[in-house]
């Protein structure tokens, strides 16, 4: 009897042992469901994510996530790079911020799921690979450096702890499979239903869960609050521009074709294109912003804001274009700039026989270079104003670079800092060794903006066709048209305006009914005429003939 005793003495004990212990040798244990874990690794990276974000905004640091996204514009493939701008366009940083975040969210999914179903190290030993990783991104190009390294552990911190906090609570939901169930204690009976205490355990894991997504909300939307109340942009909207030495006035109404459809000559600020490598417009402020010119010069310059619109200013209107541009792309604009010359800020400087090379280098450390002897009297300027206007902050405020005939990877710096005269045995521009040709004149191109590929037109009646062609600092001879593989013919041209300017272009026929193919072509005032080789763009530029098709009904 005593023995019986004490056996059963042994089996409650045990019993109450590995209920504290949250096991038990008479249950085999089931793994936490996966949502528990999604839900875990989520809320914890949100809540470290914000956390970050809101110590950089204090600080005026760069975001984390636009740091990491910065190493991987740097690292990712040129081939990559072009697919990327020719399928999203404008959108491209838009598309990469996304896919870095859904990276981010993969991994902390993961990692929480490991955590919640008891693999802690494995949990723990991969987001520290992945913080050691996102730690760096800070040391390269254009980063904050230490300060923004800092605010990266400190939140890689906080997502592990919110992690560690739900996986605790999230430990309740695994459910009990019994495998003894003679064995029971006088407080849990083995006929017992344990789903109201999972249950109990479901809502407790959500509130913290929910909890937590609430703190990273908050902390996300008042980083965003504070990043918005920057300076910045009202600092802009209080600069007066200085008056051009002699104003241009206004663009003449001759250089519209009157085609509907063409765009408008001057393209608006809010319509310009923007492709550069930040993910995340730089905010300068002028009270601490300078321009240096050094390099291989006989007088370093120093200019601070005020300093820079004191200069002679002038108005120029010039066509910048990407190179990445597709064949009838839209990455080209025209805008009215103002600013000071850069031939004779250099003069100034006085530029070393043994340099070959101009670089502009912006505040977030991206570089562009192009040659001394495109300063042959063009319009090429620091600019300070686009179209009436201080350059928008995308744009570039508080200065830039505006050189006309190259493409703007090699010469539209924004966010000026330096303008560095060197060699180009001495130094590569950013995009330079990623592939692209160091010198890069604009090719001789034309688009048709109207109609569109595969538009339904009436047939029998007058359909106005026209688009735009440039052939910066040449200027455009002829456009000519091309219907369903037939003879070259000439079509309207816009008043010239300037060799800096594309030029507007209209052609006007009867469609039969049926289906048509239209084709463009341009003749620069060199007397070269737009080849029909079709080739994407890199090293250099897209060529080839804009062709539309569309059905006459």
């Amino acid at each position: 009897m005593s023995g019986r005793q004490n056996v059963r003495v042994s089996n409650v004990t045990q019993s109450e042992e590995a209920a504290e212990s949250g096991d038990s040798p008479h249950e085999e244990p089931a793994e936490v469901p996966i949502w528990a874990g999604g839900i875990t690794g989520a809320v914890a990276l949100a809540c470290g994510l914000a956390f970050a974000e809101l110590v950089t905004s204090i600080f005026e640091w760069d975001s984390p996530l636009v740091e990491v996204g910065n190493r991987v514009v740097d690292l990712v493939p040129k081939s990559m790079r072009d697919w990327a701008i020719s399928t999203f366009g404008t959108s491209d940083k838009v598309v990469l911020l996304g896919g870095v975040s859904i990276a981010l969210l993969l991994v902390a999914v993961l990692a929480g799921t490991w955590m919640v179903r008891g693999n802690k190290v494995a949990a723990s030993v991969l987001i520290g690979a992945v913080l050691v990783v996102g730690s760096l991104a800070p040391l390269g190009r254009g980063g904050s450096g230490p300060n923004s390294m800092v605010a990266i552990l400190l939140g890689g911190a906080v997502a592990i702890g919110v992690m560690w906090i739900l996986a605790d609570k999230a430990a309740p939901l695994a459910s009990r499979k019994p495998q003894n169930e003679q064995v029971a204690t006088a407080s849990t009976p083995a006929s017992a239903d344990p789903e109201p205490m999972i249950g109990a355990s479901r809502r407790r894991f959500l509130v913290y869960s929910g909890v937590g997504a609430g703190a990273a909300a908050v902390g996300a939307g008042l980083s965003s609050w504070i990043r918005s109340q920057a300076a910045v942009a009202s600092e802009r909207l209080g600069v007066d521009l200085p008056q051009a030495l002699q104003s241009r006035g206004d663009v003449p109404a001759g250089v519209s074709v009157g085609v509907d459809g063409v765009p408008r000559f001057i393209t608006p600020n809010e319509d310009f294109y923007r492709i550069d490598t930040a993910l995340v417009t730089p905010r300068v402020s002028t009270e601490d912003w300078t321009m240096r010119v050094h390099g291989l010069v006989d007088n370093e310059i120093v200019l601070n804001y005020e300093q820079l619109l004191d200069r002679p200013m002038v108005e120029a209107d010039i066509t910048i274009a990407c190179v990445s541009n597709e064949i009838g792309g839209d990455l080209i604009g025209t805008a009215r700039w103002l600013g000071t010359r850069l031939d004779d800020l250099l003069e100034e400087a006085g530029i070393a026989p043994s340099a070959d090379q101009i670089v502009g280098r912006s505040v977030d450390g991206f570089t562009a270079g192009f040659p001394t002897d495109i300063l042959d009297g063009r319009d090429a300027l620091v600019a300070v104003g686009m179209n009436g206007v201080p350059l928008p902050v995308e744009h570039g405020y508080p200065a830039r670079l505006i050189v006309p005939g190259v493409y703007g990877y090699v010469s539209a710096t924004k966010w000026l800092s330096e303008i560095e005269v060197t060699t180009f045995a001495d130094f590569e521009g950013y995009w330079i060794p990623r592939g692209w040709d160091a010198e890069a004149p604009v090719v001789t191109m034309s688009r048709i903006d109207t109609p569109k590929s595969g538009d339904t037109v009436a047939a029998g009646e007058t359909l106005g066709v026209g688009g735009v062609a440039w052939a910066m600092n040449r200027g455009i001879d002829k456009v000519e048209v091309s219907i369903d593989g037939g003879p070259w013919e000439d079509a309207e041209l816009g008043e010239h305006h300037e060799n800096t300017t594309w030029r507007q272009w209209g052609y006007r026929f009867e469609p039969d009914a049926g289906d048509h193919e239209i084709k463009a072509r341009a003749t620069d005032t060199d007397g070269y005429t737009q080849t029909d080789e079709q080739v994407r763009p890199g090293p250099n530029a897209a060529t080839g003939h804009h062709t539309i098709r569309l059905t006459a009904g």
